[in-house]
């Protein structure tokens, strides 16, 4: 069960009216002890048996006469995160339940996502019988659903493999998310990419034709509104060009176009909300292949802002097919541009998988989708778009070089190079995300997963809601 439909997410999420449910009794190690005081002999028995201590993500079946109850620890019941219930939603036996004493919370996220399952190949895939959650809090149930709708579109688009999720895949997700929503959908391909966005055609130009390259743009919302970009990086599959990867690096590169895949859902949950805006998404959707016509190091591309381009290494492709679409974001003259990418190794060195690297023109900005990440279990850290670094992009033959051979701040270095594409006094939070979990966690299985997205949503719905 992947839980695609909007339907089947709907379902697991339902008002309490007091219909009969299996009581989910949340616990942590100071308040187990007074909780064992109110149960009988058998069901200490129970919890003892199946060494229950009161740790976070250990749950227990305990016996109630003719029925039974689950009982489950957390780290501080009185302030739950979004992953404290996620466990239960995977493991519990399918049925309808309600938390005891309280209200789930922030946790409804993680009762969802927690329900995940990317079974699209598997031939023994099976429909797992629902997790049905109870709650009070009626208001937040639209919300979560909707939170949660985004991060799984995001896992679906990067689970899926690149013969299956190229450009015109992209793009027919990009027009099926539009008519749900009555945006519009323009698309460059072809002699028109090459004329009016070089660098988007040059990384994708060596690809097959059905996998040819093309700018996606969608547009919603009233024109009055205040203007708001999303760009994400849609590298549908990275061979590195003829600066070709290792196999162990190709492994992954199906999710290289995870910046447009939190691109696309961010949008959707934008538009879903009614975020009063006047949205403008770009996506600029390519496969960096290889074959005769493949882009050399060593070519000077031109660009859509005008500036020149070195080519140092052809597998620094995301920040070209960026720049391009970056300039077309700003020309629109937007007070915030958003942008995606699975851009550099260097972050993930620097902050392993589980945070996105953020930087902003803006220390407000910053300041917001710091904390926003930090209410909505959604981390991120900022680096530095440091001034000095900027020297290391200078090329002898060209305005500037895309891939600096000294290897010192890579992450920092390749922002700065979308800096130039960014018109002059915009606010702009580009965030460098790994876009993939390699360990599985309560809520967020091994695979495709959104990093950065609901802190970006945070930060929207903070200053547009």
């Amino acid at each position: 069960m992947s839980l695609c439909s909007m339907t089947d997410r709907q379902a697991l999420i339902q008002p309490d009216r007091g219909q009969p449910a299996t009581a989910l009794h949340l616990v942590d190690k100071a308040t187990l002890p007074d909780f064992l005081k109110g149960l009988n002999a058998g069901q200490r028995a129970a919890l003892s048996a199946q060494k229950f201590e009161g740790g976070g993500y250990e749950h227990a079946i305990v016996p109630d006469g003719d029925a039974w109850f689950a009982v489950a620890g957390v780290a501080n019941i009185d302030d739950l995160s979004s992953w404290c219930m996620a466990k239960l939603a995977d493991v519990l036996p399918g049925g309808t339940y309600r938390r005891a004493g309280g209200e789930p919370g922030k946790a409804l996220h993680g009762w969802i996502t927690g329900q995940y399952r990317f079974d699209r190949y598997r031939k023994d895939a099976k429909d797992a019988e629902p997790r049905i959650l109870l709650t009070k809090d009626v208001a937040l149930i639209e919300p979560a659903i909707a939170e949660a709708t985004a991060v799984l579109m995001v896992r679906d688009l990067v689970n899926t493999p690149a013969e299956d999720m190229g450009p015109l895949q992209l793009e027919a997700e990009a027009r099926a998310l539009a008519k749900r929503h009555h945006a519009e959908v323009h698309v460059v391909s072809g002699d028109a990419l090459e004329h009016d966005y070089p660098m988007v055609h040059a990384v994708g130009r060596a690809a097959a034709r059905s996998h040819a390259p093309r700018l996606i743009e969608m547009t919603w919302g009233d024109a009055r509104h205040p203007r708001v970009a999303i760009v994400g990086k849609g590298v549908c599959f990275d061979s590195g060009g003829l600066d070709i990867k290792p196999s162990s690096g190709m492994a992954l590169m199906k999710k290289d176009m995870g910046g447009a895949a939190h691109a696309l859902a961010l949008a959707g949950l934008i538009m879903t909300m009614g975020l009063k805006v006047r949205l403008h998404v770009l996506v600029p959707a390519v496969e960096n292949a290889i074959s005769g016509n493949a882009f050399r190091p060593g070519d000077i591309l031109r660009s859509r802002a005008g500036l020149s381009v070195e080519i140092t290494n052809t597998d620094a492709e995301g920040r070209l097919v960026l720049g391009d679409a970056l300039t077309r974001a700003t020309e629109m003259k937007p007070e915030l541009v958003i942008d995606f990418a699975t851009l550099t190794g260097a972050a993930r060195v620097a902050l392993g998988p589980d945070l996105p690297a953020m930087f902003a023109r803006q220390c407000p900005t910053a300041t917001q989708l710091l904390e926003a990440g930090r209410q909505l279990d959604d981390p991120c850290w900022q680096l530095p778009l440091h001034e000095g670094y900027r020297e290391y992009l200078k090329s002898d033959v060209a305005d500037l070089q895309n891939s600096p051979a000294n290897g010192f701040a890579g992450a920092s270095v390749a922002a700065l190079f979308l800096d130039r594409f960014v018109g002059e006094g915009i606010d702009w939070v580009h965030f460098d995300t790994f876009a993939w979990r390699p360990v599985g966690k309560p809520g967020r299985p091994k695979g495709g997963d959104a990093l950065g997205l609901r802190a970006a949503w945070g930060l929207l719905k903070a200053r547009y809601g």
